[in-house]
């Protein structure tokens, strides 16, 4: 499939969740990653053309471990694209002992927020910037999945599209990202999970897209994604 079909395939999903849901109660997951901002970049022009006045409501999570240029970048975006941005963040004691038990704190700072969110906001649809060739816990997942508690559906537009294909689309639609990819990052976690480019070996290119992400948490995605994460 071209990418010009893969973009029109996406929107015309973003189109059928908005005609089954209306604009008030879906939510971008924005991590304000390259996938991420591609689907709020989509859904914001769905918006545009099919719900004129509709404001684009954007969930982002914020660990407290986060790369400041990411922070720096979503508040930036979400300012100029006049997105509504809620922010999720967790209830933890000071001093949480961060990343000394990789599930354990994905769980804590990651899912407990996420959902308390869409229980909070109602949220009827999700939608998520995952990529089925991203992780091989993600090569299967359909592109509409319902979740139970709370009850939502997760809508992922651009699952079927690689990572050059995010890469084209966000040149081609004439999208920002932020600055980190410049310096050799490929995929962005929090600060103590993710490597830098050069510490990854074989270099910024060895290992794959998440080859900097932490190895142990890559391994029990599917176990997060039991919990209720993306």
């Amino acid at each position: 499939m071209s990418l010009d079909a893969k973009i029109d395939a996406a929107r015309q999903l973003l189109r059928e969740v908005l005609a089954q849901h209306g604009p008030d109660r879906v939510a971008v997951a924005w991590t304000g990653g390259k996938d991420s901002t591609l689907v709020l970049g989509l859904w914001r022009d769905v918006l545009r053309r099919d719900a004129p006045g509709a404001t684009p409501l954007a969930l982002n999570l914020d660990t407290g471990c986060k790369f400041p240029e990411v922070l720096a970048f979503r508040d930036g975006l979400a300012a100029q694209w006049g997105v509504d941005l809620r922010i999720a963040r967790p209830r933890v004691a000071p001093g949480y002992p961060v990343a000394a038990d990789r599930a354990a704190c994905c769980r804590d700072l990651k899912v407990v927020p996420l959902l308390r969110a869409l229980r909070e906001l109602d949220t009827a649809v999700l939608l998520t910037g995952i990529r089925s060739d991203e992780h091989p816990d993600r090569a299967d997942r359909p592109a509409r999945e319902p979740v139970a508690d709370p009850p939502h559906l997760r809508v992922h537009p651009v699952l079927e599209f690689t990572e050059m294909d995010v890469w084209a689309a966000t040149m081609q639609l004439g999208l920002p990202h932020c600055e980190l990819y410049d310096r050799g990052y490929r995929s962005l976690g929090c600060v103590p999970c993710t490597l830098p480019p050069d510490a990854v070996a074989g270099g910024a290119e060895g290992g794959g897209e998440r080859a900097g992400r932490a190895a142990d948490k890559e391994a029990m995605l599917a176990s997060l994604h039991a919990l209720g994460y993306f």
